[in-house]
């Protein structure tokens, strides 16, 4: 028994840590929810009622399903995907000009804590952002729910890929200027260019290959076959590319991590 307790310490311990830093997250856009999560849903909800309003009786995409509900999928993992991102890359951005960044790689915390702690709480801030989205979608539009799990599984899948970008984004980054051009000139285009609004199958051959080459595509497209069982391609397929691409993500920040790439001054 005596020799499991330095284990069981260091457990502890880790735990501590890693608990500390996660609620630190938390409470930094929790304080701003009006701006972090009020915000994006009343955005979203605005898109769904302009869309909606303008091509809901002329667009048709899957069999009986009204373009109104095509639609919120879409809304609700982008902005899953958006609010994602812009947790971790701003948490570190802000700590970096702030000069406090130094006091979160002092202690003994590892590389791989201070990486799960910022993804974790980037998921948190995601899937409370997309939960209240569809919430208030619900009431608009009825919606049906063929494969949950698949959903859920891209959901948490797509928001820690684009938490660990953010990380990559926000270490990059020196000041806030470079960090709203990494957003405006990669996130947002990737983002409303991945079938958000419309299937791929209703675009130009070449625009319906390039599109293919587009990771946020296969988010959206996979989180949509959980509400309706119909994708573009196979949830399988699109499952697996997000994977290997968080694999690669994650193995690129902790290396910048443990370099203390533009972190360390």
């Amino acid at each position: 028994m005596a020799e499991r307790d330095p284990l069981h310490a260091a457990r502890r311990e880790t735990l501590t840590r890693f608990g500390t830093l996660v609620n630190k997250e938390l409470l930094r856009f929790w304080k701003v929810a009006h701006q972090t999560v009020a915000a994006p849903v009343l955005t979203s909800l605005l898109f769904l009622l302009v869309f909606s309003q303008a091509f809901g009786e002329r667009v048709t995409v899957f069999q009986d399903v009204p373009y109104s509900a095509f639609l919120v999928p879409g809304l609700v993992m982008m902005s899953v995907l958006q609010n994602a991102f812009a947790n971790s890359s701003s948490s570190i951005i802000q700590s970096k000009i702030t000069g406090n960044v130094v006091f979160m790689l002092l202690p003994p915390i590892s590389y791989a804590e201070f990486f799960w702690a910022y993804v974790l709480a980037s998921v948190i801030r995601a899937l409370l952002v997309g939960g209240s989205v569809l919430a208030v979608t619900a009431w608009f539009v009825p919606l049906q729910f063929e494969a949950p799990l698949w959903a859920l599984a891209f959901a948490l899948l797509g928001a820690a890929l684009l938490g660990a970008l953010g990380l990559v984004a926000g270490i990059w980054a020196e000041k806030f200027d470079q960090l709203a051009a990494f957003q405006n000139f990669l996130i947002m285009p990737l983002t409303f260019l991945s079938g958000v609004f419309y299937s791929i199958h209703s675009l130009p051959q070449v625009w319906r290959a390039l599109s293919r080459f587009n990771p946020f595509f296969y988010m959206i497209d996979g989180f949509r076959y959980g509400f309706f069982g119909a994708s573009d391609v196979s949830p399988v397929t699109s499952l697996a590319i997000l994977a290997v691409s968080f694999v690669l993500v994650t193995l690129a920040t902790l290396q910048l991590l443990k370099s203390g790439y533009r972190l360390r001054g």
